[in-house]
């Protein structure tokens, strides 16, 4: 089957979001690419794009979270778009409700987390860096 890897641009606080995300699930990044590391006379690259992250991905599950520094000639990212979400399934409602304690620190919840009867939970929120996320666990 084929795995969905999301891929979340940032204003140049890419490294930022990123060390939350590892605090938040754990491991350790599979890959980090500064700008300064594809830097050549075909591709100059200014000292204050240098150090600004190119690819970055954490591992997560089976999948990996992976997101970039949007470099400044090419505009700003709109870090309160709306039309995308990155979904969490979790494997039970411990992690959840784990999951949602952390992520959504410091943001702003527009459902927040709910278990019912049925044993199961959802919640939709935007975290401190404005990256918005679903998380659900469904027993069945």
């Amino acid at each position: 089957m084929a795995l969905i890897n999301p891929h979340v641009n940032f204003n140049g606080n890419a490294e930022e979001a990123f060390n939350f995300y590892k605090s938040v699930f754990g491991g350790e990044f599979a890959k980090i690419i500064r700008f300064k590391d594809f830097s050549s006379p075909e591709f100059p690259v200014s000292e204050k794009e240098a150090n600004k992250i190119m690819h970055i991905a954490l591992p997560i599950g089976n999948n990996f979270l992976i997101g970039n520094d949007v470099p400044e000639f090419m505009g700003l990212t709109n870090e309160n778009e709306n039309r995308s979400k990155i979904s969490i399934s979790a494997e039970s409602i411990d992690e959840a409700i784990r999951l949602y304690d952390k992520l959504s620190e410091g943001g702003n919840i527009e459902i927040p987390v709910a278990d019912n009867p049925e044993e199961s939970c959802f919640a939709m929120f935007r975290d401190k860096f404005g990256i918005e996320w679903m998380i659900n666990f469904d027993k069945n």
